[in-house]
């Protein structure tokens, strides 16, 4: 299936046309249904279990009863989809165990700014919704469409006293990302993302994870010699992002990206140094010529599907990589598999925040909601472990609960999140956040698409991006 983000992520509510302990999370793929999964939740001992045992387990008993009956939900899934069917024995359990009934619309990824954006300012909107943090935040927060959700992380989820909080990382929640104008917790985690560099290990058997930058550019060059070193989508701006962002992090650390934006001089851009040692480490990888032939040229997923067929060595790109090749692998036949290994980029020379990146998924709901009680109550619900363990078990993802398993396709990038030295920070510190999107629309995606593709240099891109940041603060009246 297609990425947490459909292939294009849609951050922008104004052009509507247009990841402690715990876990890291992306889409799902399909399992067999014949349980016993490899990436199956656990059982009470603690081992995996399969998809159909999920499905056909007793429903848990919720804490909270809510006195609505009722409540309407859009989803950012469809209803085949594996977190479409863990979501509908959720909400046959609620309707059996509480008495609600879940109105539910399938509408795919793209939803809040085909859907719910354009429902805010009408009183047919639902009472539940779901997506990544930015993308609430960008089409549906920043309008004034949610209402906070501080009291259900208060709420008991049918295991006995324990509560919403006690379970889930306040890592996962507790950030200026997941809160509305007001200081007030808009989203409730329930599956997170993160990113890296991903490999096959039967075709890399003596491969060790670089440590330093040299380290990273010699395996290129090495895959590079060998046939492919890159497979990059590059037909979708936030992808191209990743590059730039990531090293950027690292020598500016948690807030820093997101406060450069925010400086409506621009003057960031250049005054903080280590935005030209990012610009030029992607200015190497632009001219070193690393990624595959046509990688620019593309539609999604085709050159992710390339790296899959082998012919390239790495890929890099969300938690979502191994469900969704898997899956592209499965229905090709042939039975070809690959061994996922990933590692993260090495700490650039000079660079002092080692930070590793996460997106929570969360369930918001609606400031109009006509049935908050009920829709709150679910949230609760679905964090009962009976319920969440079906992200792993169906969804072949993780769920934020640190006591979930691990799917073995995601173990090497879990043991990075969870190691306590790594800074978490939000996805490229959720700039495609702000202003409905359209900073990263008109300013950042344009730019940085120009340097990976070696049509600008470093210097370039600095000396163009600050002034244009001042022009689009200017516009902004």
């Amino acid at each position: 299936m297609r990425s947490i983000y459909g292939g294009r992520r849609g951050t922008s509510a104004l052009v509507l046309t247009a990841a402690v302990s715990l876990v890291l999370a992306g889409c799902g793929s399909s399992n067999d249904g014949g349980g016993g999964s490899r990436n199956a939740p656990a059982g009470d001992d603690g081992k995996l279990v399969g998809e159909q045992e999920y499905l056909s387990a007793p429903c848990p008993e919720p804490a909270v009863k809510p006195t609505q009956k009722e409540f309407t939900y859009w989803s950012m899934w469809t209803k085949d989809e594996p977190q479409g069917r863990v979501l509908q024995k959720a909400f046959k359990c609620f309707e059996e165990k509480a008495g609600v009934k879940v109105n539910v619309q399938w509408l795919g990824r793209k939803f809040l700014t085909q859907n719910v954006a354009p429902a805010l300012n009408t009183d047919t909107v639902p009472d539940l919704i779901d997506q990544d943090t930015s993308q609430v935040k960008a089409a549906v927060v920043d309008a004034g469409g949610t209402q906070g959700l501080d009291d259900v992380y208060t709420m008991k989820i049918g295991e006995g006293d324990k509560t919403v909080k006690d379970v889930i990382p306040s890592v996962l929640y507790d950030i200026p990302q997941n809160k509305d104008k007001d200081g007030k917790f808009f989203g409730v985690p329930y599956e997170l993302l993160s990113n890296g560099w991903w490999y096959d290990k039967k075709k890399q058997k003596d491969f060790k994870e670089p440590k330093t930058t040299d380290e990273l550019f010699a395996a290129l060059d090495k895959a590079k010699a060998a046939g492919g070193a890159i497979a990059q989508d590059g037909d979708i701006d936030f992808y191209n992002a990743y590059f730039l962002t990531q090293i950027a992090e690292k020598y500016v650390g948690k807030g820093g990206i997101q406060g450069a934006v925010e400086d409506k001089t621009g003057a960031k851009w250049a005054s903080e140094p280590g935005f030209l040692k990012a610009a030029q480490y992607v200015e190497k990888l632009a001219k070193g010529k690393y990624f595959i032939d046509g990688w620019d040229a593309g539609k999604f997923p085709q050159i992710q599907q390339r790296w899959a067929d082998g012919e390239a060595a790495f890929l890099f790109v969300g938690s979502w990589a191994p469900s969704e090749t898997r899956e592209y692998l499965g229905k090709q036949g042939g039975g070809a598999s690959i061994d996922y290994g990933s590692f993260q980029f090495p700490l650039p020379e000079g660079a002092t925040h080692d930070t590793i990146e996460f997106l929570p998924v969360v369930w918001s709901v609606t400031k109009k909601a006509k049935n908050p009680e009920a829709a709150k109550a679910f949230i609760a619900y679905f964090t009962n472990k009976d319920l969440a363990r079906g992200i792993p078990a169906v969804g072949d993802n993780l769920h934020p609960r640190a006591e979930l398993p691990v799917p073995d396709d995601l173990k090497q990038l879990n043991a990075a999140f969870t190691d306590t030295k790594k800074e978490k920070v939000v996805f490229m510190d959720s700039i495609d956040s702000l202003v409905g999107g359209t900073y990263v629309k008109n300013v950042f995606y344009p730019l940085n698409n120009d340097l990976l593709k070696g049509k600008i240099t470093a210097q370039q891109f600095i000396d163009q991006i600050g002034p244009k940041t001042a022009d689009f603060w200017k516009n902004q009246g």
